[in-house]
């Protein structure tokens, strides 16, 4: 799969469209922010631990059945999702 456009960032990653429509790349990032973006700064490998981490969770939830937008982790930093909807 090849990563494609632009589509969000937030605070702790970035967004990016795929060669297919279902499925997006997350890329964790080192940035952190507090006091509601008041200061800003870097944590060194910040987005690899959060992407660890994210994953071993949904992992936990699939194990007990429970079903996650999780695909498949292709870097430290890297996770191919499939694309939803966030609830407001």
């Amino acid at each position: 799969m090849k990563q494609g456009e632009f589509l969000y960032e937030g605070k702790a990653k970035q967004i990016f469209a795929t060669d297919d429509e279902k499925v997006v790349l997350i890329k964790y990032k080192d940035d952190a922010t507090a006091f509601d973006g008041q200061k800003k700064g870097t944590i060194a490998n910040k987005g690899i631990v959060n992407n660890r981490v994210s994953n071993l969770l949904f992992k936990l939830l699939e194990k007990e059945g429970i079903e996650t937008h999780l695909l498949e982790q292709i870097d430290d930093r890297s996770t191919y999702v499939k694309k939803l909807q966030i609830i407001p």
